[in-house]
């Protein structure tokens, strides 16, 4: 777990980067990738599932 923690914090740090330096190239783009899988893995995964499909609710709910 420990080890899986680290690698999620250093691909979320580098994804950062990549996106604040706006240069998401196909390798960075597979460290973004990395970080999704690695994030389904971790005991957050049920956390982000759960408010991304409150978020989804909500904005199909809205009438324009």
């Amino acid at each position: 777990m420990v080890v899986s923690v680290s690698v999620v914090l250093l691909l979320l740090v580098l994804a950062v980067i990549f996106i604040r330096n706006c240069s998401l190239k196909i390798s960075h783009a597979l460290v973004c990738t990395l970080l999704g899988f690695y994030l389904a893995c971790t005991s957050m995964a049920p956390t982000i599932h759960s408010g991304l499909t409150a978020t989804a609710d909500l904005v199909s709910g809205l009438r324009p």
